[in-house]
């Protein structure tokens, strides 16, 4: 091995695929994973985890099937209590896996190659999450499809003025187009994986996958236009998703949520916390796996500088806020801004500030950033952050409507906690899956950078 790969890393801040690695190491490393005899008893553990919050979930959500939503905390005037906080904070963490796979594939970034795959399961399985909230805060989520504008024989339609039935297209189109960009990616692992399985069910279930492929010129070049196609649809509905789920707020005259930069503050904040959540899933998957020389440093120190970045628009989103207030001089206004930081909800308020403007600030120093564990936690504290955030702008805004006379206060039931955390069981329970079963690393895109090292070799 020559030194170049070394001075292109002091370059570029690091390579995004160590020296050393051919073809074929890479498709054994990766797929040696999912094609695993035996499967590892640290997965089983955290399966077993997952699965357990997953029970937890089903049994929250039948109790509530049989008792209604009066079990949740929500009252008047707090009628959108933890299933809208949740909602946001799902679609928000469900942006990253799209911004890293179809904005940074745009911008020709090779370092997404390694996250890429990771960050849009992600998507899918944060965006189920997400899905199941609004559902069961419907009271009666089995007529769901009323929210579809299909010909039924009572010439019912929806109400399309109704910001529920915006979230209802904006959520469903995005969820389909990210299945379908994932799937297409993962065309040439799954026949990869087909090739090299051993056992014949396992040939079976991923020949069917991997729909034939057979890696000729004419199947990469469909191949490749399909996912820049898919790439370029994708792109903007990273910003339509969350721009329509802050329209739930600000097309309403609550105050606190009349405000017209929520649509790009909200993406900022679900870049924010989508790519803390990714941070705080692949360190410990790249720990356990051994994937160090897959999932560099510079990924790591890529993404802490995403975070630097979407946090001080975060910051200045609040800032905006707390301006407009006071600019506008409209007391309904000013009182929310005065109760948000000083009244009955103040240590939520004051946490946010903490997790999301303060401590992503350490990363603006290179040695925090570069180690991974203090920027595991960061993630984890900026997740936290994203989540009181929500609260405050859902809850504490509805506690203090115009009228004094129908102030109340709200907090959580243990029923509440349960579906949150249920819900995450849900999340983390098809994350072991598929960690499980598919290349959590595209296999084909990882051999370019071979080509790309050897080149400049």
């Amino acid at each position: 091995m020559s030194d170049v790969p070394e001075r292109t890393a002091s370059l570029s801040g690091g390579p995004v695929l160590e020296p050393g690695h051919t073809y074929r190491s890479v498709t054994e490393k990766i797929s040696s994973i999912a094609l695993a005899r035996k499967t590892p008893k640290e997965w089983w553990i955290g399966f077993g985890v997952s699965f357990l919050l997953l029970m937890m979930l089903l049994y929250a959500t039948g109790y509530l099937f049989i008792k209604g939503v009066g079990i949740w905390g929500i009252n008047m005037p707090v009628a959108w209590g933890f299933a809208i906080v949740n909602f946001v904070w799902w679609v928000g963490i469900g942006h990253a896996g799209t911004l890293i796979s179809a904005i940074l594939l745009l911008l020709r970034q090779e370092w997404r190659t390694s996250i890429n795959r990771f960050a849009e399961a992600m998507t899918l399985f944060a965006v189920a999450c997400a899905g199941l909230f609004p559902l069961l805060h419907l009271g009666r989520p089995w007529v769901f499809y009323w929210l579809f504008p299909y010909p039924d024989t009572m010439r019912l339609w929806p109400q399309f003025r109704s910001p529920l039935v915006w979230d209802v297209f904006a959520v469903s189109t995005y969820a389909t187009v990210s299945l379908l960009f994932w799937f297409v990616g993962l065309l040439p692992d799954l026949a990869t994986l087909r090739d090299r399985a051993r056992r014949r069910p396992a040939k079976i279930i991923y020949g069917i996958l991997a729909m034939g492929w057979r890696g000729s010129a004419t199947h990469w070049h469909r191949y490749e236009t399909a996912y820049l196609l898919l790439a370029g649809l994708a792109t903007p509905l990273v910003v339509s998703v969350h721009t329509v789920v802050s329209f739930d707020f600000a097309a309403g005259i609550i105050p606190g949520w009349h405000t017209t930069i929520f649509p790009p503050y909200f993406v900022a904040g679900a870049i924010y916390s989508g790519f803390a959540m990714v941070l705080t899933l692949s360190i410990p998957l790249r720990a356990f796996y051994g994937l160090e020389d897959f999932i560099t440093m510079r990924h790591l120190e890529n993404m802490a500088k995403v975070l630097i970045a979407t946090g001080l628009i975060v910051a200045y989103g609040y800032a905006a806020e707390l301006f407009m207030s006071w600019y506008s001089a409209n007391a309904a206004e000013q009182f929310l801004a005065k109760n948000r930081a000083f009244g009955p909800y103040w240590p939520a308020y004051w946490a946010l500030i903490l997790c999301n403007v303060l401590t992503v600030q350490l990363l603006w120093f290179r040695r925090i950033r570069t180690r991974p564990w203090f920027l595991w936690v960061i993630a984890i504290v900026i997740n936290v952050g994203m989540w009181l955030e929500r609260y405050v702008i859902v809850v504490v805004s509805l506690t203090r409507d115009f009228l004094p006379s129908i102030w109340r206060s709200y907090h959580g039931t243990v029923w509440d906690w349960a579906t949150f955390l249920g819900s995450m069981g849900l999340f983390l329970s098809l994350l072991f899956l598929f960690i499980r079963f598919l290349p959590v690393i595209s296999i084909a895109e990882m051999r370019s950078l071979v080509d790309e090292t050897e080149g400049r070799e």
